[in-house]
């Protein structure tokens, strides 16, 4: 493929198809069309930016690929637009961080700066429904009152943070948690050599952290919510490590991604 240079970095040039994924791009944003909406059929495709049938095939199925759009075959066949699904987006994530030495400390020193604003921003907006929400999943959690097994329990901690966020009304911020959540989910795992004892502690901890910022967002205390969250994010950052959760490896197959459960995983070491 050929290159530009501009002083010492070289500058890829986008194959046709690639420029087309975006120029579909724009004429989504364009059009204001949301997830369900058409994309016009191929040949209105072809005819509209001036390339062959090939051309726009490779350039939807670019879009396919990045999860934008879904296509489907036959004589009402098409382009239809598509909501990027966040396994989707760790699986972009993880390839950006192959390389990388992503160490639980990583992961938790950035919770630490972002989950107390996330629940702090989504006081004001929970609902009944939220606050019911929010105390099955602690009641799912707490070893002293679920009969579910430890796989489920830790499930739930990381699901009490998701409703948190799909209340707070900040997008990016939102996106990011959820995104360090889906991590913690399908990356972090226990070594059984760890005692069951300490599972349990950790459990227990977890629920009362989570009645007591329940309770002061019942109150729509968002300083208060805002101070335990910061509280049981550095609380969870130290038993993790204690309990010697480590990141699986440095990639998850999309075909493992696809089979796997959104929960905490417990495996020998």
């Amino acid at each position: 493929m050929a290159t530009k240079t501009t002083g010492q970095r070289p500058i890829k040039q986008l194959k046709r198809p690639d420029l087309v994924a975006q120029e579909i791009k724009r004429l989504i944003t364009e059009k204001n069309l949301s997830p369900g909406d058409r994309l016009p059929r191929e040949s209105e495709l072809q005819t509209h930016f001036d390339v062959s049938k090939g051309t726009i095939r490779e350039a939807l199925k670019s879009l396919e690929v990045q999860g934008l759009v879904t296509i489907s075959t036959g004589p009402s066949g098409g382009g239809t637009i598509a909501e990027v699904p966040l396994d989707r987006t760790l699986q972009f994530m993880q390839n950006y961080l192959f390389f990388q030495e992503v160490t639980i400390d990583n992961i938790y020193t950035v919770r630490q700066l972002l989950e107390p604003e996330l629940a702090a921003g989504a006081v004001p907006h929970l609902t009944e429904a939220d606050f019911a929400a929010l105390e099955h999943s602690i009641s799912c959690c707490d070893p002293t009152r679920s009969n579910e097994d430890l796989v489920s329990q830790r499930r739930e901690d990381v699901n009490f943070h998701d409703i948190l966020a799909a209340a707070n009304p900040n997008p990016f911020l939102r996106f990011t948690c959820e995104l360090i959540n889906e991590m913690i989910r399908q990356l972090i795992v226990f070594g059984n050599r760890t005692p069951k004892a300490e599972h349990r502690r950790f459990g227990e901890a977890n629920a009362q952290i989570h009645r007591d910022i329940v309770q002061a967002a019942r109150a729509r205390d968002t300083e208060r919510v805002r101070e335990l969250m910061a509280i049981h994010m550095r609380e969870a950052a130290s038993s993790v490590k204690r309990m010697k959760g480590r990141i699986q490896g440095r990639l998850i197959l999309d075909a493992d991604s696809l089979r796997r459960p959104r929960s905490a995983h417990v495996r020998p070491e």
